[in-house]
């Protein structure tokens, strides 16, 4: 039953002091507001409590993304979409850039904030284990000033933290240091967004003359908090990576973590794939390449791991079209061979959100259609080159293949995605027409896949020029 709007009161003070002002006044009696994406499900379920309600919803103080030469302060109020469109968060927190992806959709991710992400508290929540991996620090602010304090001892049970009623959290500070660390992310859901986690891992890892030099590994869903595995990461630190390890790792996760039967899954499934993940991370951190093992004979590749960031992800952007997977490219380097190359490309293309996807979706042209002049050269060419068969087709098969194009986008709301390397006009015709069939849900996993197929072909072609 729906919450009736009399039994809450709500105001906007519209500055930070007056804000903790009030909440000093009648602590525990005023609820802080901001983008509003978990209370008003609660409202709109009849569960949340007839409340005093205090927006704290845009306020300069809290919107704020700072750079200092150590440090990266980032507002509590800030959004999620903030934090993706962020170049220094991007490029040195690719953690925290690829947690914002998964955050709920496009709607939640202009609203959704990362301060509010904190004080919800839900052990579930897909950014908070990337905070306990960059050891993030939080400054809580009320009318007493502010103090300081390592996130990893903010959650004191579920749905229980160290805030006092009278603070807000103002800002989230993340040191500068983790140029050198591979980072690793896997959402285990539904879906890659718009799900809930039934399992997520954040990781960060540094080699270092063939051992484990450093490493941080936090999981969610996985315990009544955000957890950072302390145990497993005392058995790793210092050894080298082989299947001796990487099995007692997954049995000290396993003891480490407290996983609970709920509607989305089992304890049990939960513990074996938390562990299956840490060894995942594991297999990739011990795959990263030392600079003496990278292909010097590629001229491409060996050009692309020494060229900036921007430069890195404006060269191969073209294969692929989505720009968070150029970016997390980028983030990958230096990548030893093709092979790598690849693997790193799945990988990141895996765990992108359906609004990356559709970015790349909509580098292409239709199916049957010339490129666009806006279309960057390379991959305008190289789509020519993928639909040669379907451009030699006669005017029958093209004007069929036209309707069935106008047909899908009515029916999904973008254009046909298809690997057509090889493919007639008659044969992706017939591919198209099955795939109208599909749900939304299944045929924006078949375009993914088909997507992520166009990009090991180009990947391939992008490494022999």
């Amino acid at each position: 039953m729906r919450s009736n709007p009399s039994d809450y009161e709500m105001i906007a003070p519209g500055s930070l002091h007056a804000i903790v002002s009030l909440l000093a006044k009648e602590p525990g009696k005023w609820l802080p507001l901001a983008g509003g994406t978990d209370l008003m499900v609660q409202y709109a379920a009849g569960k949340l409590p007839p409340r005093k309600l205090i927006s704290i919803w845009n306020l300069p103080e809290l919107r704020r993304i700072e750079v200092t030469p150590n440090e990266l302060q980032i507002g509590a109020g800030c959004t999620y979409t903030d934090l993706r469109s962020h170049e220094v968060v991007a490029r040195e927190f690719p953690l925290l850039a690829g947690a914002a992806r998964w955050t709920g959709g496009i709607a939640n991710q202009n609203r959704g904030t990362i301060g509010g992400n904190i004080v919800n508290a839900s052990p579930a929540a897909d950014s908070l284990p990337t905070l306990l991996a960059y050891e993030a620090e939080l400054v809580l602010v009320s009318v007493r000033g502010e103090r300081k304090l390592p996130y990893v001892s903010f959650h004191t049970g579920y749905k229980q933290t160290l805030l006092a009623p009278d603070e807000l959290i103002q800002t989230v500070c993340l040191q500068r240091r983790y140029s050198r660390y591979f980072s690793h992310a896997r959402k285990v859901g539904a879906r890659n967004a718009q799900a809930i986690s039934k399992v997520c891992i954040a990781g960060l890892g540094r080699m270092a003359n063939g051992v484990v030099e450093d490493i941080r590994v936090a999981l969610g869903s996985v315990a009544p908090v955000p957890l950072r595995l302390t145990k497993t990461e005392q058995v790793v630190k210092g050894q080298t990576v082989d299947a001796a390890l990487m099995t007692l790792a997954k049995k000290t996760t396993m003891a480490e973590i407290r996983p609970i039967d709920d509607i989305r899954s089992t304890a049990r499934y939960r513990s074996e794939v938390a562990g299956n993940l840490v060894v995942e991370f594991l297999n990739h951190l011990n795959s990263q390449p030392a600079e003496s093992a990278l292909d010097m004979d590629n001229e491409v590749l060996a050009g692309w791991n020494r060229a900036s960031d921007s430069d890195a992800m404006s060269t191969i952007l073209p294969c692929c079209g989505s720009n968070a997977w150029a970016r997390g490219m980028a983030g990958r380097r230096p990548l030893a061979d093709e092979a790598a190359v690849l693997v790193a490309s799945n990988d990141i293309w895996r765990n992108l959100s359906p609004s990356d996807w559709m970015d790349a979706f909509q580098s292409h042209p239709r199916i049957g259609e010339t490129p666009k002049a806006q279309t960057p050269t390379q991959s305008g060419a190289w789509s020519t080159q993928e639909q040669r068969k379907v451009a030699d087709a006669d005017a029958a098969a093209k004007e069929a293949l036209s309707e069935a194009n106008g047909e899908y986008e009515r029916r999904f709301g973008r254009i046909f995605i298809v690997c057509a390397t090889g493919k007639s006009a008659p044969e992706i015709l017939e591919i198209m027409r099955r795939r109208l069939q599909n749900s939304a849900e299944t045929e924006l996993e078949e375009a993914a896949e088909q997507q992520r197929q166009i990009t090991e072909i180009r990947l391939r072609k992008w490494l022999q020029r």
